[in-house]
This record gives C-alpha cells, structure tokens and sequence, in this order.
C-alpha cells in the first residue's frame, strides 16, 4: 500500500510505510503538523492503528491523520499526544 494515495471524502491521504496495519479505522484525529513524529507503538493502543500524512480537502491544510480502531485508543492519543 505504500506509495499509493487514497481519497475519501475529507482527506487525501499518503499513507506510511511503517503502518503495521494499513486500514483506515473508524475513529480519527487530524494532527495539523505534517513534519511532527508519531510514534504509533509508543501509545501502547489496545487496538489497531495506522497513520497517514493527509491533506484535508476542506481547508487543504497539510497533517496527519492517525485512525484507531476503538474509541478508548482515540481518547489515549488525545490526551498524550503532545506536538514537537
């Protein structure tokens, strides 16, 4: 999957090549810093995750997209994510 863009209808998304997991998961958080490194397995999800760089179409800002499959990873990435 890697090289390959995918459009949906709020992202266009470049996803990464370290995603164990190349899915888009259900519950998403935009991070607006496109060079800030997320560490995926740091988090210690109890799910799946994947990352992507993206653009979101509504705005064309550049970022990031992590989507997590379950709703508790979705809340841990909130709030222990902390930006460079």
């Amino acid at each position: 999957m890697a090289g390959k863009t995918i459009t949906t209808a709020e992202y266009k998304l470049f996803p990464s090549p370290r995603n164990v997991h190349p899915e888009i998961f259900a519950h998403q958080v935009f991070v607006p810093h496109p060079y800030t490194l997320i560490d995926l397995p740091s988090f210690y999800f109890q799910g799946k995750a994947s990352l992507f760089a993206a653009c979101r179409l509504s705005d064309m800002k550049m970022g990031q997209l992590v989507t997590l499959e379950l709703p508790v990873d979705e809340a841990r990435f909130r709030s222990r994510f902390v930006p460079d």
